[in-house]
């Protein structure tokens, strides 16, 4: 099934609704001037593809199409289940998402899945140089790294040292001790997974100018100029992904293995429904209930509990080790859109609960302001692939 959207193509009223891993770690610049005119970002999720077409106009980025299309059929299963398909298969979902969107522009940047990569944070000593760590990173890096290292490609970014709080100024014991270490984000992606989207691309007889894990693309749609730590939710089909996320960089990163489609089949499990129509129930009513069928919303309590669990656990950690609280919670991806689920979290933490506004970022008109806001999670990471390469 795709859904479509063509901005600024409006007839009769009908809307025609390298180094690929180069810099994984992009700024967050505002749209400035380049010969890029209109950009293209491609999600490639487990469940479903998602696709975002962005234009300068103006100076300012404008939404011009964006359009998705579940994976499901692709493998004779339901819309919505987990899927692995092959490369051709993904291929022909590509191309028809991108047609049926009305995308222009042959030139892609795709997201890679964060359960492709390892994401973790070294800290070196205050003595090492900056010149030693592009040696120092590997090496260090191989006892995080469950596989050969000849096996991932390795990128770094040096964080920026924590700003000493009030009560650290204030108090020598919770300062800690003098000379702060130096911490350095590393991502470590499988060279495999880089490959097959490199296939998919060819296969699909187009270009792809570069390739980011999700997680960066993301940050970029759903953060504004936040100062404090912020934890963002990416409720995905298959996981949910946690990242604590301070000035734009990621500080901890964390997956938990239980997603939507794992809430959908247990209602289908419980209820012996089909999957179909338990996809359709927690859509309609969530965490708020059908009056029909009393036991759904336990159901899916049972999950979201499992899942805010970890995320206080997370949290927990980050605050003993770093003494930081979190001021903000952001919840994106698809499954972020279930009913009552903020309304449920509000009463788990006692940090602001937002849901991602992503096409906040981008202009269009008045009247698609609703439905950018109900489906704006979804897109998150589309969105964030386009707006980095318009940049």
């Amino acid at each position: 099934m795709v859904f479509k959207n063509r901005i600024y193509d409006i007839i009769l009223a009908q809307i025609k609704m390298s180094n690929l891993l180069k810099n994984l770690f992009s700024g967050f610049s505002k749209i400035g001037s380049n010969s890029i005119d209109s950009a293209v970002g491609v999600d490639i999720g487990s469940s479903a593809i998602k696709v975002v077409e962005i234009r300068r106009k103006g100076g300012k980025a404008v939404l011009e199409t964006y359009g998705a299309i579940a994976l499901g059929p692709y493998a004779e299963v339901e819309a919505g289940r987990v899927t692995n398909l092959p490369v051709d298969k993904v291929a022909l979902a590509l191309q028809e998402v991108l047609k049926q969107s009305d995308v222009t522009s042959k030139s892609l940047a795709l997201s890679i899945p964060a359960q492709s990569s390892l994401i973790f944070t070294l800290e070196l000593p205050p003595q090492v140089g900056d010149s030693d760590i592009a040696t120092i990173v590997p090496t260090e890096a191989r006892k995080y790294i469950p596989v050969p290292i000849t096996e991932v490609s390795i990128d770094y970014f040096i964080l920026p040292k924590k700003e000493a709080s009030f009560e650290e100024m204030n108090n020598a014991e919770l300062a800690g001790p003098s000379g702060d270490k130096t911490t350095v984000l590393v991502v470590a992606t499988q060279n495999d997974a880089v490959a097959r989207y490199r296939s998919i691309v060819s296969e699909s007889k187009l270009s792809a100018s570069f390739l980011e894990i999700e997680v960066f693309s993301s940050i970029r749609a759903n953060f504004e100029h936040e100062l404090s730590p912020v934890l963002l939710v990416d409720f995905g089909a298959s996981s949910t992904k946690l990242s604590i996320v301070e000035f734009g960089m990621i500080k901890n990163y964390h997956t938990i293995d239980r997603g939507g489609a794992d809430i959908t089949n247990a209602i289908s499990k419980s209820l012996s429904v089909p999957f179909a129509d338990a996809e359709k129930m927690k859509k309609e009513f969530g965490l708020f209930g059908n009056p029909a069928e009393k036991s759904l919303a336990d159901i899916i309590k049972v999950h979201t509990d499992y899942i805010f669990s970890e995320m206080n656990n997370v949290l927990l950690g980050y605050e003993k080790k770093d003494n930081r609280t979190i001021s903000k919670v952001i919840f994106t991806g698809g499954g972020a859109l279930l009913k009552g689920l903020k309304e449920v979290a509000i009463n788990n933490f006692r940090a602001e609960i937002e849901i991602g506004h992503p096409f906040s970022k981008v202009g269009a008109p008045a009247f698609l302001e609703k439905v950018l806001l109900t489906m704006g999670p979804e897109f998150a990471v589309a969105l964030g692939l386009a707006l980095r390469k318009l940049q």
